[in-house]
């Protein structure tokens, strides 16, 4: 069976594939063993009454684009948070936010909530922070251009924040090893040059006989490597990503593939910043890998907020 472009689904039905309910329940239980949780949080337990029901907001201190709180109201239903909060959402993953706008709110009791609290504003931070950069290097880029993801991510959060790259705009490249082939410097490394063409052949006939693959990509630095890319038969490579190549370099690769009538869509990757990926959309590549997207972000500042009684 063909894997599924999870790029055409609709950003719910991302997120229900991408992150489905097993994942959620993976990451939040690691998170809250990791704070102490089950161990007991000796401030909370020491100074609140027991039992005393409240409501808290998620407020956004800064402006940007929201993502994570879908999977937030997803995980209050689901163990560990199942029975022990629940989580509501005001606005919905993908929007863009403003500074002082409630995102969400958390209902509990006030113990509960306390011992939550940091777990769950740490996630809906860092992947409102993915979302909103990718958002700034998409608009930056302008249309008719993608913005790919990388594997450069978060041990252990990969399919969250590939799902916030999604809620920001961005383009999801493979998720890891095993669901695509992207040949890069250090596989290439190994085939002596006078094979390349050949080499790759091989290797991609072996790649595609074993599963159905989501793409074929291989990464070339010199435009003599370009060229013997575009000499393999047709249909063997979907992407050819062109690596640290200044704009007029990759201005020539690409008019070598146009006029190769070749179908092959081109990437850019290698140090792309918000200052020059105008400059590379520009060249005619339809596809550009920004790494910052993940392993680059500032989080979204969110605080929660504890409701006086009466207050609402």
């Amino acid at each position: 069976m063909e894997p599924i472009d999870l790029n055409t689904l609709s950003l719910p039905d991302r997120g229900l594939a991408l992150v489905p309910d097993g994942e959620v329940t993976r990451v939040l239980t690691s998170a809250i063993e990791e704070d102490g949780v089950l161990r007991g949080d000796i401030t909370t337990l020491s100074i609140v009454p027991e039992g005393r029901e409240v409501v808290a907001e998620f407020v956004s201190r800064d402006p940007g684009v929201l993502a994570g709180m879908d999977l937030l109201v997803r995980a209050s239903t689901l163990a560990p948070l199942a029975d022990r909060v629940r989580i509501e959402a005001c606005c919905a993953d993908g929007e863009g936010i403003t500074a002082g706008q409630t995102i969400g709110r958390l209902h509990g009791t006030w113990r509960e909530v306390l011992s939550f609290e940091r777990t769950l504003l740490n996630l809906v931070s860092r992947l409102c922070g993915v979302a909103t950069r990718t958002a700034r290097f998409v608009e930056a880029a302008g249309d008719g251009v993608l913005v790919c993801d990388s594997r450069k991510t978060t041990p252990g959060l990969r399919l969250m924040e590939k799902y916030a790259v999604a809620c920001g705009g961005g383009h999801l490249h493979r998720l890891g090893l095993d669901d695509a082939v992207m040949y890069k410097d250090n596989h290439l490394a190994s085939v002596p040059g006078s094979s390349l063409a050949s080499a790759l052949a091989d290797a991609i006939g072996r790649a595609r006989a074993d599963r159905p693959l989501r793409f074929v990509c291989i990464e070339v630095d010199r435009l003599d490597q370009f060229d013997e890319v575009l000499g393999l038969a047709p249909g063997l490579v979907d992407i050819v990503l062109l690596d640290n190549m200044d704009p007029d370099t990759l201005r020539k690769a690409v008019a070598r593939r146009d006029t190769a009538g070749s179908s092959i869509s081109l990437e850019a990757s290698g140090g792309v910043a918000l200052e020059t990926i105008g400059a590379i959309a520009g060249t005619g590549v339809e596809r550009i890998a920004v790494g910052s997207i993940t392993h680059g972000v500032t989080w979204l500042d969110i605080g929660l907020d504890i409701q006086p009684p009466g207050a609402r």
